[in-house]
């Protein structure tokens, strides 16, 4: 981003604050900044001239989706430990997410942290902070697009990487006919993963998409498929609500296929321990948020890019097995994992 670091800041009392309040969402689904008083404005102070660093955190991610409340409560601890003003708003919607971008350079934020599942619809916004010497990192989706796009650093899996990890797995399971549920249409990251499953899997991989924000709907979607074709041995979802929702439709199709997921969460946990999911590939969404919050704090106070811009600081994959899972459990407990 070639954006200048100011100096450290002063000693900051601790605060980690979203810039807009509740009464002024307007759009369902999606935050928005805004609803900040004068004087909240004017307190709220830049890095390098004596007040908080102000940090934006804009994700794709869909509403009460618990894999970005990890995300979202790793990027919050850093804020804590780095006494930042941070704001979390997120859009599944790419033209959504771009506006908040948007939002977040009228704000003059000190930096922004951004997910890149629809890397096009981004790449406006992105050039936009640039231009007002905002510098921004990467996180979770945009491993391809990070540096052609002129982001700082970047935190997160290679997503082609995993899917081929999950691929070899599925040879060692001797699975033959892998589904691979996609429920976001147009999310790079997905389509990467499960491209990634079909160039190293031995057998047979199709991928199947559903509507991803109705529970009722994807459930259905994998049960039809599974009875209209009962060669399916194995299905594979892209988060850890969509493995417990294949789980029940396994049962209700009475088929015999294993589930095996992207993703972790309290739950997911309990169904590796049961055997009712086979493995979960664990990308680490807390530890996400966390380095993108600290790595733009690390610059603004001392200069530091992660990777040195160059290369990605990668978070996953690591597998969670039936083996290791105990090794886990306590953190998912915690609410970290």
């Amino acid at each position: 981003m070639n954006t200048p670091p100011p100096p450290p800041a002063s000693h900051r009392s601790v605060r980690v604050a979203a810039l807009a309040v509740a009464v002024g969402l307007l759009v369902t689904g999606c935050s928005a900044f805004g609803g900040q008083s004068e004087s909240d404005a004017g307190s709220a102070g830049k890095a390098g001239s004596g007040g908080r660093i102000r940090i934006a955190m804009v994700t794709h991610g869909a509403k009460g989706d618990a894999f970005w409340d990890l995300v979202k409560k790793g990027a919050e601890e850093a804020a804590a430990k780095d006494d930042v003003d941070l704001t979390y708003t997120s859009d599944p919607d790419g033209a959504g997410q771009a506006e908040l971008v948007r939002d977040a350079i009228r704000e003059k934020v000190d930096g922004i942290a951004v997910t890149l599942a629809k890397p096009q619809a981004m790449r406006g916004p992105v050039a936009q902070a640039k231009s007002a010497d905002i510098p921004v990192v990467g996180l979770n989706s945009g491993t391809d697009s990070w540096r052609p796009d002129g982001l700082l650093e970047f935190f997160g899996q290679d997503e082609s990487v995993a899917g081929r990890a999950v691929g070899d797995k599925l040879n060692g399971l001797d699975a033959k006919h892998a589904l691979c549920v996609i429920h976001e249409r147009g999310n790079v990251g997905l389509e990467a993963r499960c491209a990634g499953v079909k160039k190293t899997f031995a057998g047979q991989a199709e991928n199947l998409y559903v509507e991803g924000t109705d529970p009722t709907a994807t459930s259905a979607a994998i049960t039809a498929k599974l009875r209209q074709d009962p060669s399916i041995d194995e299905v594979v979802t892209n988060g850890a609500q969509f493995a417990l929702l294949a789980v029940k439709a396994v049962q209700a199709a009475g088929s015999r296929a294993g589930v095996a997921t992207f993703d972790l969460n309290k739950d997911l946990v309990k169904a590796v321990q049961s055997g009712d999911v086979q493995f979960a590939v664990d990308q680490q969404p807390y530890l996400q948020g966390y380095l993108a919050v600290d790595g733009l704090w690390l610059y603004r106070t001392n200069g530091n890019i992660s990777g040195g811009g160059v290369s990605p600081v990668l978070t996953g994959p690591a597998f969670v097995t039936k083996a290791n899972v105990a090794s886990v459990a306590r953190f998912a407990d915690g609410g970290t994992r």
